[in-house]
């Protein structure tokens, strides 16, 4: 079993309000590595909580959270720090659009089949 964390990405349209809509997950697992995100944007649901999204903006915004996972020059200057670096940027507290949830632990087997069973049950 190996430690992981996780945070849950949200799409905040009106910061004020505090509503918001679960559109990925983000998980890191320090012993294996690994740091990756899976989101979906389901437009329907996304533009019937909020006319006022700018839909191909929010897909950059978590395209850069898949950049940054991944690391290296695609990600940028972020990109290039070490994992751990890379999860603290992503999930350190905005009062933006994409914002994310506290950090969660917990213990997994897999970190790849851990992040898509969170993303099944806190997303879709």
């Amino acid at each position: 079993m190996h430690l992981f964390e996780y945070a849950v990405i949200r799409v905040v349209p009106r910061v004020e309000r505090e509503e918001f809509m679960n559109v990925g997950v983000i998980l890191y697992c320090s012993a294996l590595g690994f740091l990756q995100t899976q989101y979906h944007l389901p437009e329907d649901r996304l533009l019937a909580f909020s006319s006022a999204l700018d839909l191909i903006e929010l897909e950059e915004r978590l395209r850069a959270f898949v950049k940054i996972c991944a690391g290296k020059q695609q990600g940028g200057l972020i990109g290039q720090l070490p994992p751990a670096s890379r999860f603290r940027w992503l999930t350190a507290t905005r009062s933006t659009v994409v914002q994310t949830s506290p950090v969660h632990p917990g213990l997994c087997p897999d970190p790849a089949q851990t992040l898509a069973r969170l993303f099944a049950e806190l997303v879709l």
